[in-house]
């Protein structure tokens, strides 16, 4: 279909109205400036009009007709910005200022619009190019998508008395609950009661040293949360940029039937637990659990997954195995890490969903004489991910560095961080390794 009929988004009248408003009250300025760029409007005369309202009031000048006459005289564009009497005759006019709001947003949707239309035949341009790689090629234009979908109308600011309001339709709502838990139900007690639930929005880091255990812990939290919450029907989704989906279904398989993951790996389990091998298939395969094992993911690429899945449905959690392995951009691990850390908090508050991120932590742990028990600083490649989580926690397990330790089979789960609530030394659990299972020490007991 021909589109040599279809006219480029644009909205003149609003670009001299704006213009006008800001020679009748140069105090809009402020207001506009805040949101609209020069580039954000189409004809050029006025382009140049308020790019030079915008200098003007940058050097402390009041704008008027003559100053910003001069200015452009001075700059040689003057004709091209329509002449004094183009700039006389919008001076002159008395503009509404009542409503600039909507002079603003008739711009800057024409000029997004615009962009928009100009990225995407781009783009397609360059699709034709058959020495561009096509994933290179996908990336770009996630990339682009996303930098357009990044322009935001400046929200104003929420007064004291709206916040209030919220905080206490919050707090009334959770008064009626019945339950403890106020975010979702991790299916540890021990966990909910120092957290309430993982919360809407927050980031939480979970770190170990390697084959302590965070895999299965992750595993572990990831089916409690589909199975604890919305009546069963919690959703998922879990990147795991080391392992297989097969291999993370066969540790789940292993924890849900109580039959050895290497029994599970070889094939050669006993004749009387198929049945609980083939009842626990049919158990998971119920849940709304979803598995992404690229080994090359981005946070785009994440970001994106995630938003498609709750765009078809909903997006209760996300698990991230593990944070280090994810690609991304900057000249030094500590760089990359910062902004991957960054990216995944914004992601959450997006989703409106907690994100569990797995981190290593670093060798410095296994340097250290004495009590080895991890620490923030033990953190590896920065220091974003302490100051970007809501939650850290850490695993630590004695008999992963004694074998002989009188706690053998036993794990802390360290809270060192709890931006809503208090931390701990560590939550006493059992680790039935050959599970791949964590489980609540006293509920071992009992």
């Amino acid at each position: 279909m021909s589109n040599q009929n279809q006219k480029v988004p644009t909205e003149i009248e609003s670009e001299i109205a704006i213009i006008g408003c800001i020679f009748l009250d140069p105090e809009i300025i402020y207001q506009v400036g805040d949101i609209l760029t020069p580039d954000d409007f189409y004809e050029t005369k006025n382009r140049l009009i308020y790019r030079t309202m915008l200098d003007v009031n940058r050097q402390g000048r009041a704008i008027d007709a003559t100053t910003v006459i001069a200015d452009l005289t001075l700059k040689n564009v003057l004709e091209q910005a329509g002449g004094p009497a183009y700039i006389a005759s919008i001076a002159d006019y008395s503009y509404s200022t009542a409503n600039v709001e909507s002079y603003i947003e008739l711009i800057e949707n024409a000029s997004l619009r615009r962009n928009t239309i100009n990225a995407l035949n781009q783009l397609a341009q360059k699709g034709f190019d058959s020495s561009v790689n096509a994933y290179d090629y996908i990336d770009n234009v996630e990339k682009t998508v996303f930098d357009l979908s990044k322009r935001r109308r400046v929200e104003d600011f929420k007064t004291i008395r709206e916040v209030s309001e919220n905080v206490s339709k919050q707090t009334a709502a959770n008064a009626n609950r019945n339950e403890e838990v106020i975010g979702l139900d991790t299916g540890f007690p021990c966990v909910n009661k120092i957290t309430q639930g993982f919360q809407s929005g927050q980031l939480i880091i979970l770190a170990a040293r390697p084959a302590m255990g965070k895999s299965a812990m992750a595993m572990n939290l990831a089916v409690n949360v589909a199975t604890c919450n919305k009546e069963g029907n919690g959703t998922v989704a879990i990147f795991n940029l080391e392992m297989s989906a097969e291999q993370l279904v066969e540790r789940m398989i292993s924890c849900e039937a109580s039959i050895k993951l290497g029994q599970i790996k070889s094939g050669h389990i006993p004749k009387d637990q198929w049945i609980r091998f083939n009842t626990s298939i049919a158990k998971l395969s119920k849940m709304n659990l979803y598995f992404d094992d690229s080994s090359d993911s981005t946070i785009a690429s994440i970001r994106a997954k995630c938003r498609k899945l709750k765009a078809n449905g909903s997006l209760d959690f996300v698990v991230i195995d593990y944070l280090q392995l994810i690609e991304g951009d900057g000249k030094t691990q500590q760089e990359k890490v910062t902004k991957i850390t960054r990216s995944l908090k914004l992601m959450a508050r997006e989703l409106e969903c907690p994100v569990l991120a797995l981190s290593q932590l670093s060798r410095d742990v296994e340097k250290r004489e004495g009590d080895k028990r991890p620490m923030m600083a033990d953190l590896r490649d920065s220091g974003s991910i302490e100051q970007d989580a809501d939650i850290v926690m850490f695993l630590y397990r004695p008999d992963y560095y004694d074998s002989h330790s009188e706690r053998k089979g036993e794990a802390d789960l360290i809270v060192a961080k709890n931006r809503s609530g208090s931390t701990s030394d560590g939550l006493p659990f059992m680790f039935q390794g050959e599970y791949q299972r964590f489980k609540e020490k006293k509920e071992v007991k009992e």
